[in-house]
């Protein structure tokens, strides 16, 4: 039974809270996920994946980017072990917006936390930190209803793209190799829209050190381990210099 603590904040109703709303909430990345998925379908079809493959993989792998590296990995031949590795440092920033967000979830089963977690994309991760900058709150239904349709239409858009691939054989004629960076700018519009100016001064310094911090441990390490570095250390002093 979903605790009635659920409603208390004043500045929400149980609507607001929905799994419904939810859903709705999630419907602006939606056309972002469809146009993503297309082009992954296409080319994981043109990478000799075979339908099922494609939605096997989509299913339990479930993060565009890590889906992209495999098919680029299995063209070069890499061994399943450079695939693996590979894939599991790519997604470990997943271990931090899941950090993020697990403290408003601490009310719910370890089970729930396990499907909040499981289901967390950047794109819905996007969504639910503008929802919480808006109500200082997230809830259970609400994280359901927006994690499974971002879901559903991730898996349906890369099935889709399998069976469109004899159609579709060159996705950047479409600019489908513009959509995961459009939808990212419009996440960020949505989440510095509902902030104060003082905050908007603070995340633009905080996205010049991401920068100046990525361009030089690329110099240094490999620019994947530079992503993973560069994100915890300036997630560290996001955390330390909030006020």
């Amino acid at each position: 039974m979903t605790s009635t603590t659920e409603f208390h904040d004043k500045s929400t109703t149980p609507t607001d809270n929905s799994f419904l709303q939810g859903v709705k909430d999630c419907i602006p990345t939606l056309l972002g996920y469809i146009s993503i998925g297309l082009a992954f379908g296409v080319v994981g079809s043109a990478s000799g994946l075979s339908v099922l493959e494609i939605a096997l993989l989509t299913i339990l792998v479930y993060a565009g980017s890590a889906q992209f590296i495999f098919c680029a990995l299995l063209l070069t031949s890499s061994p399943a072990s450079a695939i693996i590795v590979t894939i599991f440092v790519v997604n470990l920033r997943h271990l931090l917006m899941s950090l993020t967000l697990a403290p408003h979830f601490t009310r719910y089963s370890m089970l729930r936390n396990v499907g909040f977690g499981t289901l967390l994309t950047d794109e819905t991760f996007g969504v639910a930190v503008t929802k919480r900058m808006q109500n200082g709150k997230l809830y259970g239904k609400w994280m359901d209803g927006l994690n499974i349709t971002a879901y559903l239409f991730w898996i349906l858009s890369c099935v889709a793209g399998a069976f469109l691939e004899q159609w579709v054989a060159n996705p950047e004629k479409w600019g489908l190799d513009f959509a995961l960076i459009a939808m990212f700018v419009a996440l960020l519009v949505l989440q510095l829209s509902s902030v104060n100016k003082n905050k908007i001064m603070h995340y633009l310094i905080l996205i010049g050190y991401m920068a100046v911090s990525m361009y030089g441990l690329s110099y240094i390490v490999p620019s994947h381990v530079a992503v993973l570095l560069a994100t915890v250390i300036v997630a560290t002093i996001g955390v330390v210099t909030d006020k």
